[in-house]
């Protein structure tokens, strides 16, 4: 095969294994993507592994979200509530993210992953009620929670699900299910609209992409068929969510300081 089928070959295998992440976790597809397509694919300027990620990150979680759809455990109302604030946060966010230097900015990716690996450890027994909703009560926690994690999100590139996931669990009191299907609407929106910042600075691998899409929508039915087949074990999930995270931390922080 040519270098260029390689590469595409490459980024729909490395898209399956994103959209596996996005159903089951309902996170970690872009803390993959990122580094998957620099150091699998080869994609030498981070700030096209980014964009491209970001693009494709945002398809896949379109994907995993009519899954979820389909077994009722999107809270629909959450979700607008933490894109409310989230979009604009996300287009701010990138416009700082790109002014960065590409090195830089995926050690304090690394770094920040860290963080809420460890967060979720601590948290990986939480339970939650499958109840729970979003009431003019907790509104002010959930429109911060989505402007914060949005503006991450674009500054980094990504969907933003790692930071999500826990976002709406610590806001809403929501189980981990029903936080993995909801995240996906905000992972969609926040990657859309930094996609679309990308985009206009000529910095997305269209072709790339593609690859990218075609392999994360397998991917991420497999994902969200094992996220429900594992739905009655909350603190399973969570520790595999962190310690999922915190793997990949370790190796982009050896990737950037290499």
């Amino acid at each position: 095969m040519t270098p260029d089928v390689v590469q595409f070959v490459l980024a729909a295998l490395c898209g399956g294994l994103v959209g596996f992440s996005l159903g089951l976790f309902g996170g970690g597809g872009s803390i993959l993507a990122v580094p998957l397509l620099v150091q699998v694919v080869g994609v030498s300027n981070v700030h096209v592994a980014i964009g491209t990620s970001a693009v494709a990150v945002a398809v896949n979680a379109l994907s995993g979200l009519a899954m979820h759809a389909r077994h009722g455990t999107v809270k629909w109302r959450c979700a607008a509530m933490y894109c409310i604030t989230g979009i604009g946060g996300a287009w701010i966010g990138a416009t700082l993210g790109k002014a960065l230097d590409g090195q830089r900015l995926l050690l304090l990716f690394a770094a920040l992953m860290a963080v809420v690996s460890l967060t979720m450890l601590r948290r990986r027994h939480m339970v939650g009620d499958p109840a729970s909703s979003c009431t003019p009560r907790n509104a002010p926690k959930v429109l911060s929670f989505g402007a914060g994690t949005g503006i991450v999100s674009g500054f980094f590139g990504i969907g933003g699900g790692f930071l999500i996931v826990p976002g709406l669990m610590v806001s809403t009191g929501m189980p981990t299910i029903n936080a993995v299907a909801t995240s996906l609407v905000a992972i969609s929106a926040f990657g859309l609209t930094t996609g679309a910042s990308y985009t206009f600075s000529g910095l997305v691998d269209w072709p790339l992409a593609f690859s990218f899409i075609g392999g994360g929508a397998l991917g991420a039915l497999t994902g969200c068929r094992t996220a429900h087949s594992f739905s009655r074990y909350q603190s399973t999930l969570n520790l595999l969510f962190a310690a999922l995270t915190f793997a990949v931390a370790i190796g982009l922080a050896l990737y950037a300081l290499r």
